[in-house]
């Protein structure tokens, strides 16, 4: 048996949606999927990897998060191991650690592997159940599972089922010892049925995006600290406004530059995160619809560092712009055009 699973790389927050919505874009998680107990009788699966972050993925499938989450699911569903003869071959276009939802992809590849070699033909909702035990913020594991431009929420569960969703992600994908053998870890938390929700809003197809991409990574984590415990009610309101504004503009053809760019600013999230990212004000502030034609909106993709710019022309001198700020502090840039792509698949 052979097949293939197919994620997308995500951006999340666009802006004012912190911790809210999602795009799926055209760069790619890939696994390919071979059994074959005529060649091999283990129970272990063989992993080789390609592309980005090669050189840092774990090839050990107990360490590997993807085969980790597979693992999980399927004991989940009573099933202890992985088949006898399983080898995976995994192309990565999605760089790590810049804002694009690599660990994203990776879980639901994870979820999407575990429900393929279990045959356990789960529902769309409930593999969202699944990543969202091991990955807590919907945005990017729901842009990457349903594709195109996603908002996501939790669900407000009853006292049981909150404890199920909230368990520590140690017990949910715990480190396993050298010496674990088939029975080590092997019942699970289950999750509750509906931890979240989510609705695909339009998207106008002559919007691209433009990926203006660090050479630097930054973790989640770190991002994630540098943000207050609380906002003011003032940058709630700012934020609530574009976010309301934001979710139709996107999707109206011809999409209207003046209203987008301003429903894409952020209180939230991205003035807290300039000094981690060098230059990041400077090209938030300074490549605009009124300096470069065809842009919509910029922002930080994600937790950064990476920068997304939406537009319908100009592109290069877009990302060129955006790049020599990033130079100009020291740091080397990639860049990419991407469009806003379907979800996740398996063939």
């Amino acid at each position: 048996m052979a097949f293939e699973i197919c994620v997308p790389a995500t951006s999340a927050n666009i802006g004012p949606g912190f911790d809210v919505v999602g795009l799926s874009l055209s760069l790619y998680l890939r696994l390919q999927v071979n059994i074959d107990v005529e060649t091999s009788s283990s129970r272990t699966p063989t992993l080789s990897y390609e592309g980005e972050g090669a050189d840092e993925a774990p090839l050990d499938p107990y360490k590997n998060l993807t085969t980790r989450v597979a693992l999980y699911v399927l004991r989940c569903h009573g099933i202890s191991s992985f088949p006898a003869g399983i080898s995976i071959h995994v192309k990565n276009e999605i760089p790590f650690g810049r804002g694009l939802g690599s660990s994203g992809a990776a879980v639901i590849a994870g979820v999407l592997l575990g429900d393929r070699l279990g045959d356990l033909k789960l529902s769309t909702e409930r593999m969202l159940d699944f990543a969202l035990m091991v990955e807590r913020h919907p945005d990017n594991v729901t842009a990457a599972l349903i594709g195109g431009f996603v908002g996501s929420y939790l669900r407000e569960l009853d006292e049981s089922s909150t404890a199920a969703a909230s368990v520590p992600l140690a017990e949910v994908l715990p480190e396993y010892p050298p010496d674990a053998g088939e029975d080590w870890g092997r019942d699970p938390p289950f999750p509750p049925t509906g931890i979240g929700h989510y609705v695909r809003f339009r998207w106008a197809q002559e919007i691209k995006a433009v990926a203006i991409i660090p050479q630097f990574e930054l973790s989640t984590a770190k991002a994630r600290a540098a943000l207050p415990n609380s906002y003011s009610r003032k940058d709630v309101i700012f934020n609530l406004q574009r976010l309301a504004v934001l979710t139709t503009a996107l999707g109206q053809s011809p999409p209207d530059p003046e209203l987008i760019y301003e429903a894409m600013k952020d209180r939230m999230h991205q003035p807290y995160r300039k000094s981690l990212i060098p230059g990041l004000p400077e090209v938030l502030n300074s490549v605009t619809p009124a300096t470069h034609k065809g842009l919509l909106g910029i922002c930080l993709s994600g937790a950064g560092p990476t920068i997304l710019a939406l537009a319908t022309e100009g592109f290069e001198n877009i990302a060129e712009a955006a790049s020599s700020v990033f130079i100009k502090h020291g740091v080397k840039v990639d860049w990419k055009v991407l469009t806003v792509c379907g979800g996740c698949t398996v063939r």
